[in-house]
């Protein structure tokens, strides 16, 4: 699966050194050391009158050849072959490492890396040229609570995302036990403070520090999408998807909101009714389908106060009032409600954490994630404001956890439970 560049020998034939004197002469063309293809403004051009080598700026069609040249070389580490993705997958046929409805994955080894590759479908054509181009950007941004993206292939209508693959389970898993309700590894209330800080920070880097200028947005937040290791660490999964999927169109949110929609409707329904899922998705991407990193926002808040509870983003329970049929239960509407009623905060918390966190702390975390989750986009805070707010409740967090006597060093195992 791994490329190599092949030498290329002058071989001189026997006739020709036999009646050729031994005088020294001059590197032959095969022999001059090639050119530094970084840069496509520079050829190596020779003076057919004195045999002189030189630089100099190139013709349109130079250039071109050039262009061609660099294509030829394995210089797009972070293209695969789509014959790699399906030798890695023993042609699709591997067991998959998990399915939803908007993407299949597999764990497997591809160029000598343990990695999951994500199937997931084109929103709208992807020229190999934009591909290279968003690849370049999203493949060298490095962050401590991003699971990376090594690389990408095309076949067809679908893409293939090779991401790092990370041992843990996923926030959702972990808040919601399913072999046994009453227990979760984020038994303390520093672990998922801890959580909290590094979501918010991993989110604010994708917004502001991932690219030069270049306002990324992830639109796929939600518990399911991030991964918890065995340090109680926190991973952002599927970071450049919706880019490489063709889900945003433009430079994230740096136009205004009208424009987006406008682009977008150039594709098309199939791009301005974007896959999410109920309870992540902002309002505005419900009515008109255009996300923002202001979207990204409000799936925090939601994932923030599913954190804090332990409770689900959205669920339906039996209505006692009419006594027939189910209603839907938000939770936001209960946390608002557990911040009006007195004493709400303790009773609305995650029970599992047996009443041990500093309630003056939830509260103020509390309401950051309320105000993630404002009905109108310009009324929630930017992430990097987000994440210096959580990360000053951390620190009041840790000094509560050392007067209390509370353990702040965390891992856990994934054994069955």
């Amino acid at each position: 699966m791994c490329g190599s560049k092949k030498s290329t020998d002058v071989i001189e034939s026997h006739s020709h050194r036999a009646s050729t004197p031994r005088t020294p002469k001059s590197p032959s063309p095969q022999q001059q050391p090639l050119p530094d293809l970084s840069s496509s403004s520079n050829i190596f051009l020779t003076d057919s009158r004195s045999n002189n080598k030189y630089w100099s700026k190139s013709s349109a069609s130079s250039r071109s050849s050039l262009a061609s040249l660099k294509d030829s070389l394995p210089e797009n580490p972070h293209i695969y072959n789509f014959s790699d993705i399906r030798s890695a997958t023993s042609n699709f046929l591997s067991d998959k490492f998990s399915f939803s409805p908007s993407s299949t994955s597999w764990r497997c080894i591809i160029r000598n890396k343990d990695v999951v590759i994500f199937q997931r479908k084109l929103c709208r054509p992807l020229e190999l040229s934009e591909l290279r181009e968003r690849l370049a950007v999203i493949c060298r941004s490095h962050h401590s609570s991003l699971v990376k993206l090594l690389g990408a292939s095309i076949s067809e209508n679908y893409i293939y995302l090779v991401h790092e693959y990370v041992h843990g389970v996923s926030l959702g898993d972990c808040l919601r036990n399913r072999r046994n309700p009453n227990f979760t590894v984020l038994s303390s209330w520093l672990s998922r403070m801890k959580i909290a800080t590094d979501i918010a920070h991993g989110l604010d880097y994708i917004h502001h520090f991932s690219g030069l200028n270049s306002n990324f947005i992830h639109n796929h937040i939600k518990s399911s999408s991030i991964i918890i290791t065995e340090n109680l660490s926190a991973r952002v999964c599927h970071f450049g998807t919706s880019e490489l999927c063709g889900e945003v169109v433009g430079e994230g949110s740096s136009g205004s909101f009208s424009a987006r929609l406008k682009l977008l409707k150039r594709f098309g329904s199939q791009v301005t009714k974007l896959a999410g899922t109920r309870g992540y998705m902002a309002p505005e991407i419900q009515i008109t389908g255009v996300a923002t990193q202001k979207s990204d926002v409000y799936a925090f808040g939601i994932v923030t106060l599913e954190l804090l509870s332990g409770e689900e983003a959205l669920k339906h329970e039996f209505d006692d009032d009419t006594g027939i049929g189910y209603r839907k239960v938000s939770v936001v509407a209960m946390a608002r409600r557990a911040l009006e009623e007195d004493g709400g905060v303790r009773k609305w918390v995650d029970k599992r954490l047996k009443d041990s966190f500093p309630v003056e702390v939830a509260e103020k975390i509390i309401q950051i994630g309320l105000e993630c989750v404002e009905e109108d986009p310009n009324e929630r805070p930017d992430m990097g404001r987000v994440a210096v707010s959580v990360s000053r409740l951390f620190l009041e967090s840790q000094k509560w956890a050392e007067k209390m006597g509370t353990p702040i060093d965390f891992s856990f195992s994934m054994a069955p439970r």
